[in-house]
């Protein structure tokens, strides 16, 4: 028999904010524990939250990317359980009148377009987090860090639409993706600002019957998520062929062993008591207030795509490649307009700048790179200033100094020679030193001819126009 997997997640992106949903606390990473808290984000007696606007703004923003329904009034719940990481005994956030619902995403795989429902998308407050290791007396003890508590979270539930491990990473990637190209979320899934559950189960192919699902926990990673679920549809599908049961539980991925692991069971039904937060009033969101945040929304990725194949006459792969962030899509669009030669600016953002950036960890905004600047260098190729190995040299002065293109050329002296006595000298010395490549290429050993155009090139250092040289390096090989 064989059998099909039944995915669903849970992702939780922290919004970008300066300060907490409920409180003037800081929101930064890495400072040290316990600083950035004060009686509200702790709940201590007395202390009144008041809601973050902005938290509003950047979660409806994140619902309308993701094709969502903005409701015109949203309730906060206290979502009641016991950690030590949760100092309130509660957490805030939204259950039965969310912000948003019924959305949907659309992924590319390698079986062609799929579409991911979404359930929900709510607005809550992070708990703190747990120390378990690092400490001399980490044996017995756990430390605990608020800092974290009552950071602003989105959560964002999907149907259970996605049916391989390798669907779900492609949908976490594309989620990610769409939440920092609108400016929602800073991707940073090593700091835990954007981590991830599954739900997963297993049932017979072609059957509607959802079997019993597991959840695997605090995936911060395209990897780990896609590892987790192929280990995990693996253990139950080899439980159900060998009589077993798959019993619900949370799991946690052991990374070090390669597998997931039991954490608690699960109940068929949580009972947090949910019930209205008393200290919150509902959030109202107006027509008008929808119809700004609609207005600010950029672009997003998949209509830049295709505005790219069909305006700049650029492949699917091209485009695809250039909208993987929002930085390198309008870089790309800066620098072609510039320069009038899309696809030149396409090749040099994919091929030369992006090694370069890789190889340095620098950045777009780069005074030697930015766009007017590479298209000044791709306009002197285009005229015939200098060849295309030349802007090479070129393109490593200009992000070393931050000089133009322009600049270092008449500087150093690298325009490209296009006068055919100056070619035809080192070519007819070329020829003489290697007849026997002459001969080659006379006897029909086409190769030949390429390494006579590198040798000719290497002789007048680089400078030669490589059309020229080859025109008239084919008509002194074809004289009789």
């Amino acid at each position: 028999m064989s059998f099909e997997a039944v995915i669903g997640l849970e992702i939780h992106a922290q919004l970008l904010t300066r300060t907490k949903i409920f409180c003037g606390c800081s929101t930064r990473f890495g400072d040290p524990p316990n600083t950035n808290i004060c009686p509200v984000c702790l709940g201590l007696p007395g202390a009144l939250p008041v809601l973050n606007r902005r938290a509003v703004d950047l979660a409806a923003r994140a619902a309308v990317a993701l094709g969502a329904r903005l409701h015109d009034g949203s309730v906060f719940a206290r979502k009641n359980y016991f950690y030590p990481d949760l100092p309130k005994g509660y957490q805030i956030s939204q259950y039965d009148q969310p912000l948003a619902t019924d959305g949907a995403v659309d992924i590319d795989t390698e079986h062609g377009a799929r579409r991911i429902g979404v359930i929900r998308v709510h607005l809550e407050e992070d708990a703190g987090k747990s120390l378990h290791e690092g400490f001399a007396d980490s044996h017995d003890r756990t430390y605990l860090d608020y800092n974290r508590s009552g950071v602003p979270l989105i959560e964002i539930v999907t149907h259970p639409d996605l049916r391989s491990a390798e669907e779900a990473a492609l949908f976490f990637e594309h989620l990610r993706s769409t939440l920092v190209w609108i400016g929602v979320n800073d991707g940073n899934m090593e700091e835990g600002s954007l981590r991830c559950d599954a739900n997963v189960s297993v049932r017979p192919a072609g059957t509607a019957a959802l079997g019993t699902k597991a959840e695997v926990k605090n995936l911060n990673s395209f990897r780990y998520l896609q590892k987790a679920l192929e280990y995990e549809i693996a253990r139950q599908v080899a439980l159900v062929e060998g009589g077993g049961r798959v019993v619900q539980e949370t799991r946690l991925w052991d990374q070090a062993g390669s597998r997931t692991v039991s954490m608690r069971s699960k109940e068929e039904a949580h009972d947090y008591r949910y019930f209205p937060e008393p200290d919150l009033p509902p959030v109202a969101l107006t027509p008008a207030r929808i119809a700004v945040i609609e207005a600010g929304m950029p672009e997003l990725p998949a209509a830049r795509r295709a505005r790219f194949i069909a305006a700049y006459g650029l492949t699917a792969y091209d485009a695809t490649e250039l909208t993987r962030s929002r930085e390198t899509a309008e870089y790309f669009e800066a620098a072609a307009r510039a320069s009038g030669n899309p696809k030149a600016a396409a090749n040099w953002i994919m091929g030369e700048l992006s090694r370069k950036l890789k190889e340095t960890g620098g950045r777009l905004d780069r005074p030697g790179i930015v766009p007017e600047a590479l298209a000044g260098l791709i306009a002197l190729v285009d005229n015939g200033t200098i060849n295309s190995t030349t802007a090479k040299d070129v393109f490593e002065k200009m992000y070393g100094t931050a000089e133009t293109a322009d600049l270092i050329v008449r500087r150093d002296g690298l325009a490209q020679i296009s006068d055919e006595g100056a070619i035809l000298e080192p070519i007819r010395r070329v020829l003489g030193e290697h007849a026997d490549a002459v001969a080659q290429y006379r006897g029909g050993k086409k190769a030949a001819f390429g390494f006579l155009v590198g040798q000719v090139m290497r002789a007048m250092g680089g400078k030669a126009s490589p059309k020229l040289v080859n025109e008239l390096l084919r008509q002194e090989l074809d004289r009789a």
